[in-house]
């Protein structure tokens, strides 16, 4: 059973939150947020997801598995961005065996525009 954890934030006069899903994570967005998310393979400057759970005010929809008719659209603000360095290091005691991987994983930084 999925339990979605929703907070209430006052946007304006609009309070209206959805859950997406988007390289395999599950992000609870609002209109005019700004999110990191996994790469996204496109060279649009706007893309447009499916919402998994609406929540107007005191009205919550579940969709089985997205709520039809309504769409999450964002714009791309940052296309090619990178997350911060992981270390991973390998180190073996009186054995002279170390080494440091390092590595950046790609995002791409959008911008929710409208819940509709």
């Amino acid at each position: 059973m999925l339990q979605f954890l929703v907070y209430k934030v006052r946007l304006g006069k609009r309070n209206e939150k959805a859950v997406i899903a988007t390289g395999g994570k599950q992000y609870v967005v609002a209109e005019g947020q700004t999110l990191s998310i996994e790469r996204l393979k496109t060279e649009d400057k706007t893309v447009s997801f499916d919402a998994m759970l609406v929540v107007d005010g005191e009205k919550t929809t579940v969709g089985a598995p997205f709520v039809k008719g309504v769409a999450v659209k964002a714009s791309v603000v940052d296309a090619e961005a990178r997350a911060e360095k992981v270390t991973a290091i390998r180190y073996k005691a009186k054995k002279r065996v170390h080494k440091v991987h390092g590595h950046k994983q790609a995002q791409t930084v959008i911008q929710i525009d409208s819940i509709a």
